[in-house]
């Protein structure tokens, strides 16, 4: 029997190196080991609990990895308001637009293959684009932008004029939030009309339609943040080029390479009980709010769901300079382009920014100045947030990334709290 053993044994070991990595291969580290305090970090857990008691907020997951291990991970409160199921450390999230630095990975992924480049006109790849050539701007005289109505009625279009883009949108546009499309102006106003989407849409049969919806400026001219459309269209372009539908394409060269089991834009039916439901303050406490997830249009820009553990191994990839477990998925090269800021003073105040201090890369915000912007990170940070109320940090400096994920309620203050205690517990 030995004997056998031995002999198949080599063979084992051949077929199991051939297979994805697990969820998880970011190890379990000592919080000395790292340079972190054991007795500090508890802090996280206690500033969560002040929140979670006060009703802000229903539970939470914290995660915080050093030096390429787990210092800190806990699951605090309840998952769902109406049911009061505990919240589980292998929750499943709304990643909402914490999607877009997925999606940002996969884009430049294919740059360094040479099948993009980041100065192409989008309408290499959607032919439709090469007649989005129209700018909206203000008609004299006219009423600003109507917001819609209650009880279901359709607002009125916007009055505006259109003048000539000066150039196509690119790539880099949408990867910078410069593009103008759907970015929070007169076009964007009008764009449910122009663009409308239906249930049954997929990237292939709606982003053609954008192209009718006109620029809310020129090209790289401003930092406008593109919620949806920006980063849907690049999903698109990832479909193009690639030849495969986008959860696909993420699905064989991100998440199953990455270990991120968890990691999609729908939770089968195995997974749904571990969604986390959404939840909003009222002046009677936190409420349910309803959620559906689409099981056809796969949005790089905000529809993705995973756990906290899985998006570790996606954010501790881009902190190794786009390597992960002898697998490189980007070289430092273009990881360093991505984390550099390419929009000059442009964000700053925008969108919830800081006044100051803050750089916008490709899709995703660096810290140029930490004591500027008034944040408790370390200079180069960078990452982003999600609407769903989760967001994330990478700190080359420190060698640190940090996870917040919450589900809606009032939790903004809670994350500059557990930003302050991750800062504090650092000792060397």
């Amino acid at each position: 029997m030995q004997a056998l053993l031995r002999a198949w044994l080599p063979i084992v070991l051949v077929v199991l190196a051939g297979l994805p990595l697990v969820a998880g291969s970011v190890p379990i580290g000592k919080a000395e080991d790292v340079g972190m305090s054991t007795e500090r970090l508890k802090r996280i857990g206690e500033a969560v609990q002040r929140h979670i008691t006060a009703g802000n907020v229903a539970g939470a997951v914290t995660l915080v990895a050093r030096r390429g291990k787990i210092a800190h991970f806990e699951a605090q409160g309840i998952m769902d308001v109406d049911t009061k199921k505990p919240m589980a450390k292998d929750n499943l999230f709304r990643l909402a637009s914490m999607s877009k630095p997925i999606t940002g990975v996969a884009v430049m992924m294919l740059v360094e293959e040479g099948k993009i480049r980041l100065n192409d006109p989008v309408s290499r790849f959607i032919p439709e684009f090469a007649n989005l050539n129209k700018v909206a701007v203000a008609r004299p005289g006219a009423p600003a932008a109507p917001q819609g109505r209650q009880g279901g009625a359709a607002a009125a279009p916007p009055q505006y004029d259109v003048v000539s883009a000066n150039r196509q949108i690119t790539i880099a546009d949408l990867l910078k939030h410069g593009s103008g499309l759907v970015s929070g102006g007169l076009g964007a106003a009008d764009a449910a009309r122009l663009a409308p989407r239906t249930p049954t849409d997929t990237l292939a049969t709606y982003i053609p339609k954008l192209a009718a919806v006109p620029l809310d400026f020129q090209p790289g001219a401003l930092w406008r943040y593109s919620g949806g459309a920006g980063f849907d269209v690049l999903s698109r372009v990832v479909e193009v080029v690639s030849g495969q539908t986008y959860d696909k394409f993420l699905q064989e060269r991100l998440f199953g390479p990455l270990g991120m089991p968890d990691t999609g834009f729908f939770a089968p039916a195995g997974k749904a009980a571990r969604v986390v439901t959404m939840s909003e303050s009222t002046p009677n406490g936190l409420r349910t709010v309803a959620r559906t997830d689409s099981t056809v249009y796969f949005s790089g820009a905000g529809g993705m769901m995973s756990t906290a553990e899985d998006y570790l191994q996606f954010a501790q990839m881009m902190l190794n300079g786009g390597e992960l477990n002898g697998r490189r998925y980007l070289s430092p090269q273009t990881m360093a382009l991505m984390t550099s800021n390419h929009t000059g003073d442009m964000v700053n105040g925008q969108f919830g920014r800081p006044p100051r201090g803050m750089g916008f890369g490709l899709s995703m915000q660096v810290v140029m100045d930490p004591i500027a912007a008034d944040l408790r990170v370390s200079k180069g940070a960078y990452g982003w947030a999600g609407g769903t109320g989760v967001s994330f940090w990478v700190e080359p400096v420190e060698q640190l990334v940090s996870i917040y994920f919450i589900q809606g309620g009032s939790g903004g203050q809670m994350r500059g709290d557990v930003e302050n205690a991750i800062r504090q517990a650092i000792i060397n």
